[in-house]
């Protein structure tokens, strides 16, 4: 599904602790490539379904796993850059426009894992500062993560951006 500009709707996904720290997953396969939860929606899936349906299959928390504290106004977008682009797919395919969502897990930290889809999208997290992402996903989405950040902190209580820059616990869910 790719909107009229080139954009394939998505939710972006950030699970915040009781700490104010964020869950952090870095990709199968992709030694230094961590990013938050996301995924594209559906024909006729709205933001919130697909936030369900993407954070379960993509971590294993279920909707009464987690609380939703905020979401993002409009849609952010970024471009995939033209090499990572798939050749078979659409010519007018641009990237991704994304809701982004602020989830507070409720449910235990243990309920996180990385089976529940066909094909695992990651197979390690981290619990990070509220910050710390920004610098560290690739590059062409870090303006998202910028406005998606900074449109949700109001929602929690965060670190400063001097705070922890460093993943606080790991686990391989």
């Amino acid at each position: 599904m790719i909107d009229a500009d080139g954009f394939r709707p998505n939710v972006g996904i950030v699970v915040a602790n009781s700490e104010g720290s964020v869950l952090w997953a870095r990709r199968v396969g992709g030694k230094d490539a961590w990013q938050f939860p996301q995924g594209g929606m559906n024909k006729g899936e709205s933001p919130e379904d697909c936030l369900y349906r993407e954070l379960y299959e993509e971590v294993g928390l279920r909707s009464d796993d987690v609380l939703i504290k905020g979401r993002t106004q409009g849609w952010l977008r970024y471009k995939l850059p033209q090499s990572m682009r798939r050749s078979r797919s659409q010519s007018r395919f641009k990237g991704q426009k994304q809701k982004w969502f602020l989830l507070q897990l409720v449910g235990s930290q243990e309920q996180i894992r990385f089976d529940c889809a066909d094909k695992a999208e990651f197979d390690h997290y981290a619990w990070v500062s509220y910050w710390y992402p920004i610098n560290q996903v690739i590059e062409f989405k870090r303006d998202v993560y910028r406005r998606a950040l900074l449109q949700l902190a109001p929602r929690l209580k965060v670190e400063s951006a001097k705070g922890r820059h460093q993943p606080a616990q790991a686990g391989d869910g």
